[in-house]
């Protein structure tokens, strides 16, 4: 009995004791569980706080911080500008004739986010164009295949396509997705090869071209050569837009509003379109008989440095760049020997001759080297140094200054120049201070590229460049403007011009006035280099001794002109064939100069055949015509 009961109350204990320990086990439990369960949802509401804070701080991202650039996206995707083309400006000549004007032309062009997808798609398409367009199918499939797709650049196909291919074009220009016609306008130069060293010419845009200027498209013209790139920023003008509202496939559903475009400004030029043609009539007529193709001439006005006109032989058509030159054309142009291309008067370099003659007289006045009244022997005809003879173009007697100009005596400027007997000479870098104050060895400045320099040597500069001493040979033929010495022909009309006005350098200029699209004029004005850079009684003397040219020395033939005019003759020897260059410098009337003018006709003999009888002509037309 009691077995029982103690067995029953162990019993009994036993479960109370397993109930306890499964009481204590579930307390326990629970403690360890809930740190975990806190844990977990700890973790769980920062990583829903990290997102919320994300969003929050994106959203504050996109619409404050970057919200007006996504509204400008927004807009972009929306809105497009359809650009609207400034007329370029005209060119005109001092009376108003107009010299480039500009011709509606249609180019066809390639909008690559239009193109379709697909490659086939796109040679199909590329086939269609070549057949209208007579266009090679190859060269077409790579303007369309090699498109960014997403762009909406407009990448030019074709320029200046004829009516006929504009009308079939716009006829199927639904079933020719990513292509379209721009209206544009092509540069049409009156008389263009009697102006084409003037204006120069445009053509489209190269992509280096494009990279270096900010403002323009691939499909746009911009100046390449002559005015037209002088003064590019002016003729081009400021381009308008019309703004229209696109759905997704980007046809128009609206039109916002039109920024209306502002034409370029003309040029209006101190060129004088009929004494442009006279020159260039006269110097062509001369060279149908000589030799040789090439000549060069220009006209300054004295009283201010405004170029009246500028003349390159040969010359070429402008308007062959203006409406796309072919290949074969080009090839033919920069194959001729005789360098159409080539503007002379700003880029040809060439011994000047006797014609530098005044400015070594003017050295050794200033320098004290000889005065006006210094009588210098002609020696026969023949300078001897030694086992070296310096002969003269002919024998002349005792000449003083003004007679040595008017005559071209070669003995009296070797002798200032180099020295000879009881007279020291000036050495050429004596000679050389004043013929750079005339403007020679560097630029004249004047609006247009490529200009060269000449070269007015120094006796360092021949020990530099050719290894050699100086002799006094170098100074004698430098003193009659040969040997080491070049000039352009712009240089030496400069050079003439302000012996003309008694002793202003100015920078010689084509362009008088920029009218801009409202029809204001601004002026640019006279740009002087120097002044006064000598004596007046010396200027005065060099005067006297180019008037005497005309009536009692080299150049005769222009004594009946209706002005009295004063000038200097000059043959430069060239090459390795006694081959010569006629020049022919002057100004009228002589006193009170209008105009100073050089011609140079390149292997044309001595100055008075071929250069002087130009000049004449030039003359007598110029003046009787003001007459009228």
């Amino acid at each position: 009995m009691f077995e029982r009961y103690f067995k029953t109350r162990r019993m009994a204990r036993g479960v109370e004791i397993e109930d306890a320990i499964m009481n204590v086990s579930q307390k326990e439990k629970a403690i360890i569980e809930k740190p975990f369960k806190r844990k977990g949802l700890s973790i769980v509401w920062y990583l829903i706080s990290v997102v919320l804070l994300f969003l929050f701080g994106r959203v504050f991202y996109l619409d404050i911080v970057s919200g007006e650039y996504y509204a400008l996206v927004s807009a972009e995707n929306r809105i497009r500008k359809i650009v609207i083309k400034a007329p370029r400006g005209n060119i005109l000549d001092k009376f108003g004739n107009i010299l480039a004007r500009n011709s509606p032309s249609i180019d066809v062009v390639v909008v690559p986010s239009y193109l379709p997808k697909s490659v086939e798609d796109k040679k199909n398409l590329a086939a269609k164009l070549a057949n209208v367009l007579n266009m090679n199918l190859g060269n077409v499939e790579i303007v369309l295949l090699s498109q960014n797709e997403k762009s909406t650049d407009l990448i030019l196909l074709k320029e200046n396509i004829t009516q006929d291919q504009t009308l079939i074009l716009a006829e199927k220009i639904n079933e020719l997705p990513g292509i379209a016609l721009e209206k544009t306008a092509i540069r049409n130069y009156e008389n263009s090869a009697i102006f084409s060293h003037i204006i120069g010419y445009d053509g489209k845009i190269t992509k280096e071209e494009l990279d270096k200027n900010s403002g323009y498209y691939m499909t746009d013209y911009i100046g390449k050569t002559g005015l037209e790139k002088s003064y590019e920023p002016y003729l081009k003008g400021v381009y308008g837009a019309q703004q229209v509202e696109v759905d997704s496939r980007g046809e128009i559903k609206k039109n916002l509003g039109v920024i209306n475009p502002k034409a370029g400004a003309d040029l209006v030029l101190n060129i004088d379109q009929e004494l442009q043609k006279k020159i260039y009539d006269s110097l062509s007529a001369i060279l149908e008989k000589t030799e040789t193709r090439t000549a060069a001439a220009v006209a300054i006005d004295p009283s201010t440095g405004g170029i009246l006109a500028l003349v390159s032989l040969p010359s070429y058509d402008n308007n062959l760049f203006a409406s796309g030159i072919s290949s074969e054309e080009y090839k033919k142009l920069i194959s001729d020997k005789d360098i159409p291309l080539l503007n002379r008067v700003t880029s040809g370099e060439y011994p000047p001759g006797s014609t530098i003659k005044p400015a070594v007289a003017a050295a050794a006045l200033v320098e004290g080297t000889i005065t006006p009244k210094t009588i210098i022997d002609g020696l026969g005809g023949s300078l001897n140094i030694g086992s070296f003879r310096f002969g003269d173009w002919k024998v002349h007697g005792p000449s003083d200054v003004r007679t040595a100009i008017a005559e071209s005596n070669d003995i009296f400027f070797y002798t200032i120049g180099g020295g000879y007997g009881n007279i020291a000479g000036l050495g050429m870098d004596r000679m050389k201070k004043y013929e750079n104050l005339f403007g020679f060895g560097t630029e004249t400045g004047i609006d247009l590229q490529g200009e060269s320099r000449g070269l007015i040597p120094s006796e360092q500069w021949k020990l530099d460049k050719i290894g050699e001493k100086w002799y006094i040979g170098d100074s004698y033929h430098c003193a009659i403007g040969q040997g080491f010495m070049l000039a352009t022909p712009l240089q030496l009309a400069n050079y003439t011009a302000a012996i003309a006005n008694g002793g202003t350098l100015y920078s010689p200029k084509l362009v008088n006035r920029i009218r801009n699209a409202s029809g204001e004029d601004f002026y640019i004005q006279p740009e002087m280099i120097r002044k006064d850079f000598l004596p007046k009684d010396i200027m005065q003397v060099l005067r006297e001794g180019m008037r005497q040219v005309i009536t009692d020395g080299t150049a005769q033939s222009l004594k009946d002109l209706p002005v009295a005019t004063a000038g200097k003759t000059g043959t430069a020897q060239y090459g390795t064939q006694d081959k010569t260059h006629a020049w022919f410098i002057s100004f009228a009337p002589y006193d009170n100069p209008k105009i100073a003018m050089v011609v140079l006709v390149e292997g044309g003999g001595e100055g008075h055949s071929s250069a002087v009888p130009v000049t004449k002509e030039v003359y007598d037309w110029y003046f009787k015509r003001d007459n009228k």
